[in-house]
């Protein structure tokens, strides 16, 4: 999608002003249906409007932050939705309302392509696939919406926005009428969108994109052999693949691989920032531009990366008696500098041990996570410092001016490598808030994995067993059934746990781990302090059972009087 990133902005803030004028009467010196909608390339840039909503911060932009609610990270400050993951939002909360608002505005933007492609002067096959990108995208957002909140109130193109505003008044329709909508959509576009585009339309919606949405939509509804042919469709397409180096699949070049089947375009560069704030809220003090590190890897999450032969991990096997004991955490991670800060007097005795250790996990954990005693390449005062994490007991005293890794609000957890920018990745990062590394939605490996949860819950272990294989021959992890008893897994819930374990190491960072504790419903298998890698306790994971879906917004009650009476249940 390359060239066509720069029109976002522009072809965002035209679409609203489409139909706004009767009578085929139109300002000059305005922008109309009537005066836009009339080449391939204004379908382009209005096109691109409807992509770009993606990236606005309550639709997908900080997907990343969904982790915090799912058990892969926690956090602190609004990245990491913190009022939903303690227990105290309401009605009027404003991370509800506004994601409730935004995936809106994204369907209203899709509406507005089906309303008046038909006007551009183009053949009849490009506008079925216009059409087909629209309703890939509008089925994406419902859901979201479907996700997040149930049945949902349904408008089409049938609705005019600038004409029928005060009169959107549609009561909620019920889940299964959505998810009618959101396949028949899904249907469309699987018929008319390319296999594949071209490398200057890199990155928009594709036949095999469709296809595994609509499988991921069936999938959620417990459809598991409708999805499974799905899902069988995108992996024998022959367009998909896993990307060889995991760790590169999250950078410049990797984040444009077969591997990625739709994802969201992010740039950087002066004059051409468009991107997610990955950097900004998962990166560090030490990462370009200084940033928050709002969301950070949970500690039993990162405890849950097996030994590379296939074990789970223990950590008294490394330190004894570390499990039971705060004081041994501690002794295990807390370095001592000197009186200037600027060098480590005393390294923990077990850093070498720690190092070790990491070197013989699942290589996934490296790959995706700042750990202790590692290093990585930050930015400060404009050129590139070599930094580490090191651990001291007393806050403040590390800081990236002298080489050591900066935790905003110092914090002892991990930290997140994955989708956080290096150095200034050669020139390409100009700002923190737009990360230019692509940021997946789906991906190759996401289909195998809920491919082998179709399986798996049709009884069909060996052909689950195998797709889960698939993902972790790809960083060298030995398969299941491989020999020793700790990598049997035959019966059903044996291949639930390890489908559990392998999309929460393999899709990290990536905001799934919501979606699927949901679906899964072991939510409340949550609730519980969320605690450091030393032991420091930080605040309360709160889960009730109304958290399955997300109260209808307490304004769009106010606004649509057949919404009230129709909340989701306990709200």
């Amino acid at each position: 999608m390359n060239k066509y990133k720069l029109f976002f902005t522009c072809a965002a803030s035209l679409l609203f002003m489409s139909s706004c004028y009767d009578l085929d009467r139109f300002p000059e010196d305005q922008l109309s249906a009537g005066t836009f909608f009339q080449t391939q390339d204004h379908a382009d840039q209005a096109m691109m409007g409807v992509y770009s909503q993606m990236t606005h911060d309550d639709v997908f932009g900080r997907q990343f932050g969904f982790d915090c609610l799912g058990g892969i990270a926690s956090g602190y400050d609004a990245p990491s939705y913190p009022n939903i993951g303690r227990g105290t939002y309401t009605t009027t909360e404003g991370a509800v309302g506004n994601k409730f608002k935004q995936l809106y505005e994204g369907v209203t933007r899709a509406n507005i392509i089906l309303q008046n492609v038909d006007n551009c002067d183009m053949s009849d096959d490009l506008k079925s696939r216009y059409k087909a990108e629209a309703r890939f995208m509008r089925g994406l957002y419902y859901f979201t919406l479907l996700d997040f909140w149930g049945g949902i109130p349904l408008y089409d193109e049938k609705t005019i926005v600038a004409e029928d505003f005060s009169n959107m008044l549609n009561p909620r329709s019920s889940a299964e009428d959505v998810r009618k909508f959101i396949i028949q959509d899904l249907d469309d576009a699987i018929a008319h969108l390319p296999a594949k585009w071209d490398d200057s339309n890199k990155g928009r919606a594709t036949s095999g994109a469709a296809m595994a949405l609509k499988g991921k939509v069936l999938l959620f509804n417990n459809q598991y052999q409708e999805a499974a042919t799905c899902f069988e469709s995108v992996v024998n397409s022959g367009e998909y693949a896993l990307y060889s180096d995991y760790a590169n699949l999250f950078k410049p070049g990797g984040d444009e691989s077969s591997e990625m089947i739709f994802a969201i375009q992010n740039i950087g560069g002066v004059g051409t920032d468009f991107g997610m704030p990955t950097t900004f809220y998962m990166g560090n003090r030490a990462s370009y531009g200084s940033c928050w590190n709002n969301v950070m890897a949970a500690t039993d999450f990162v405890d849950s990366y097996e030994w590379s032969d296939g074990r789970p991990f223990n950590w008294d096997e490394v330190i004894p008696g570390f499990n039971a004991s705060d004081d041994v955490k501690k002794e295990t991670f807390y370095a001592t500098l000197n009186d200037d800060f600027d060098k480590v007097v005393t390294y923990p005795a077990a850093k070498d041990k720690l190092l070790e250790m990491y070197g013989k996990r699942d290589p996934r954990m490296a790959a995706s996570i700042i750990l202790p005693y590692t290093t990585y390449k930050g930015w400060y005062s404009n050129a590139p410092m070599n930094t580490e994490y090191v651990i001291t007991a007393k806050s403040g005293q590390t800081n990236e001016k002298n080489g050591f890794i900066r935790v905003n609000g110092n914090y002892e957890m991990y930290l997140w490598r994955k989708f956080v920018a290096e150095y200034d990745m050669d020139g390409a990062i100009n700002n923190r808030e737009d990360t230019p590394i692509n940021f997946p939605l789906i991906r190759y490996a996401d289909v195998l994995l809920m491919l082998a949860e179709c399986y798996n819950q049709t009884d069909q272990q060996t052909k689950a067993v195998e797709k889960i294989n698939q993902v972790r021959e790809r960083v060298g992890m030995p398969g299941l059934n491989s020999g020793p008893e700790y990598l049997k897994a035959t019966t059903k819930d044996e291949v639930f746990k390890r489908i559990r374990h392998e999309r929460a190491v393999e899709l990290a960072g990536e905001g799934h781990s919501f979606s699927d504790m949901k679906r899964w419903k072991l939510l409340e298998s949550l609730d519980g302090q969320v605690k450091g890698f030393t032991g420091q306790f930080y605040y309360n994971r709160v889960v009730q059972e109304r958290d399955y879906l997300w109260p209808i917004p307490n304004g769009e009650m106010e606004k649509n009087p057949n919404l009230k009476g129709d909340q989701n249940p306990g709200w």
